[in-house]
Parts: structure tokens; sequence; C-alpha cells
């Protein structure tokens, strides 16, 4: 790359797409992107915090629900830092799970390596008591219990049941019909929001599981949304207001999280 563009080395062997894939530390190429052998699946949303590529079946739970607070922001990481972390993109996440404002779902054990290779849909049937809300959905890496720490280990970092953060991606809510007019939400009405996150080159290995983490704020990443639909840059204390938030997962009504998988090696 250097010799062909600093030293005029008309060589230059370089594929349409030279990419690092988390999850098993490795550099591939490929002659397009995404890759050619990719196909797109759909994670569902269910009752009981399950995550499964299996739609949900009629008569089961229709929401889970949480109350947003815009005074208790959701934060990125756990600890206190000045300004953003390096490590953000690929940390811990068990934090968030312990929270009543964050909606998890994940699931079983994997029995076979998954690859994703592309951009990552997010697809919610979502209500809100507010008139504007922001929605956030992250992709997570859940290690197996038994995973081993590494040695050494100065952080103390413990790997059995590592979150790892995949892609996160937040919404405002207001935009979801388009950037130019923004709408506020009808109160207690079921609305679609569809956003797309970052494209991500992962696998998640066998033993692991993967999740889905939602939430409604992602301090200081992203402003506090007053919840009330208005000029947030010129929000008034008393707009900053409480919303109870429901995700919708019911076979009529199913929030999804859709990605491109890619065909196993032969």
């Amino acid at each position: 790359f250097l010799k062909h563009f600093l030293k005029d080395d008309p060589k230059l062997d370089l594929p349409e797409a030279y990419v690092f894939e988390t999850g098993t530390a490795q550099w591939r190429r490929y002659e397009s992107w995404p890759p050619k052998n990719t196909r797109e699946q759909t994670l569902y949303l269910h009752s009981d915090g399950k995550l499964s590529f299996d739609s949900p079946a009629d008569g089961t739970s229709q929401f889970d629900e949480y109350m947003s607070d815009p005074a208790k922001p959701v934060p990125f990481i756990p600890n206190v830092a000045i300004g953003m972390t390096r490590e953000h993109m690929l940390d811990d996440q068990r934090f968030a799970c312990s929270r009543p404002d964050v909606l998890v779902y994940q699931t079983e054990v994997l029995e076979e390596d998954i690859t994703i290779a592309g951009p990552i849909t997010a697809s919610l049937q979502v209500s809100t008591t507010g008139t504007d809300s922001d929605w956030v959905v992250k992709l997570i890496d859940v290690y197996s219990g038994d995973y081993p720490n590494p040695d050494p280990n100065p952080a103390g970092v413990q790997m059995g049941g590592y979150q790892q953060l995949v892609r996160g991606e937040a919404f405002r809510g207001k935009f979801r019909n388009s950037f130019s007019k923004p709408e506020p939400f009808e109160p207690g009405k079921m609305t679609k929001v569809e956003w797309v996150l970052p494209d991500a080159y992962h696998t998640f290995r066998r033993g692991h599981r993967i999740m889905a983490q939602v939430q409604s704020s992602w301090f200081p990443l992203v402003d506090r949304n007053p919840q009330t639909f208005c000029d947030i840059y010129h929000a008034r204390e008393e707009d900053f207001q409480k919303a109870t938030q429901r995700v919708y997962h019911s076979s009529r009504a199913g929030s999804q999280v859709r990605v491109l998988v890619l065909a196993p090696a032969k």
C-alpha cells in the first residue's frame, strides 16, 4: 500500500475489502462487501428474554416495558471517564444488564460458529407514553461462563460471561419517517422504528451466546432526549419527563435484529 501510493510502485495487490474479523482475530480478503456468500437472517425478540432465529409463536407475551428517566440515563460505560474511551466499542455490557431500564434478550448457547458480515438492521415495534423517544439497540457477544482470563491480567478482567459489545446504535424516534420532517409519537400507539447499525465483521464462537440489549438512552454518547416533542437544543427543564417504553414481540407485531450471516467455508 505504502509503496504504491508513496513510491509509485505500480503493483497493488489489494482486494475490494480487506477486513479484520473480530472473534477470531483474523484478516480476510473479499472481492465485494458485503461478501457475496452472505444471507440475511433475522433474530427475533421473544418473551422471557429470549432471542432466536425462530419467529414468536401465536399466544406469546405481547411486550416488555421499562421506565426511561432522562434524569437517570443509561451510561455507555460503568465508570466515570473523561471523554470517549478507546475500549468502549468492545466493553463489557454486564453493568447495563442489571438496570431496570434496559431490556435484555439472548440466544441459547451456540452449537456452531456464526459469522456476520455487513450492516445490521434493528426493526422495533414500540410505544411510549411520551411524544418523543430515543431507541438504542446493542448487539453483544456473550462469552461462556468458563472462558479463561488473560494472563497476565493487570486490569482484573473477568472473561467468564463477558458481554462484549459488537455494535450499537441509537435512533431518535421523531425522525423515523423523515430526517427533514420530524413527527411526534402518539402516546401509547404501537409504532415501527427501523434503522441501520454500522457494518460488523464478527464471529460468535461455539459455546457463546448472541445478546441484544434495548434501551432509550446512551449517555453521554447521545444527548438526553426530553421524551417530549420539542426542539431539544432549547428544551426547558420541565420538558424532561419520564416515559414508559414498550417493545412488542408478538407473532403479528415482532421486533427483530437482521444480520447478514456468512456461509461457512467448505
